[in-house]
């Protein structure tokens, strides 16, 4: 058994005319985020760890923006897709927490769901993972509200 770390950040611009996904739950807000896919920082940071976790780079290497096909897709999409190449590598998720920055919307109502949305996804217990929430305090981007943020760390299981 081998025990691996994963790290992942990611961040888009808030932008009218676009829903407001996170961590595969839609949210009521008067702005989306902006992305090729559905700009979902919750789940890219995840992706991104748990990818980097098992060895198999990052979104980009397996789910390009330059491919139209990815355009709009869910992050439920992303993450089940996620999911099948961790299974095909022997690795197994351990723990996962999302930490989500932002100032605005307000997401205490929502993490819970969000968490659940993200384990269901990954086909992995609910107690697994955990998305939170903080603030900048008005500092930088996320603290102006022109953006949110997430960061990811997980630990996996690679089978021997």
């Amino acid at each position: 058994m081998t025990l691996r770390i994963g790290h992942g950040v990611d961040a888009h611009r808030l932008t009218a005319g676009r829903p407001l996904l996170l961590g595969c739950v839609q949210l009521d807000h008067d702005r989306g985020l902006a992305g090729h896919s559905d700009g979902d920082v919750v789940v890219h940071a995840l992706c991104d760890a748990l990818l980097g976790a098992a060895g198999q780079g990052d979104m980009g290497r397996h789910f390009p923006s330059s491919e139209e096909r990815w355009r709009d897709t869910p992050g439920a999409e992303f993450l089940a897709a996620v999911a099948r190449i961790l299974s095909a590598q022997g690795v197994s998720i351990l723990s996962a927490h999302v930490v989500v920055i932002a100032e605005e919307p307000r997401l205490a109502a929502h993490l819970a769901a969000m968490s659940e949305a993200c384990a269901a996804a990954l086909a992995v217990d609910r107690d697994l993972l955990q998305v939170t929430a903080t603030s900048s305090d008005g500092l930088g981007f996320t603290g102006r509200a022109e953006g949110i943020a997430a960061s990811a760390v997980v630990l996996v299981e690679r089978a021997s």
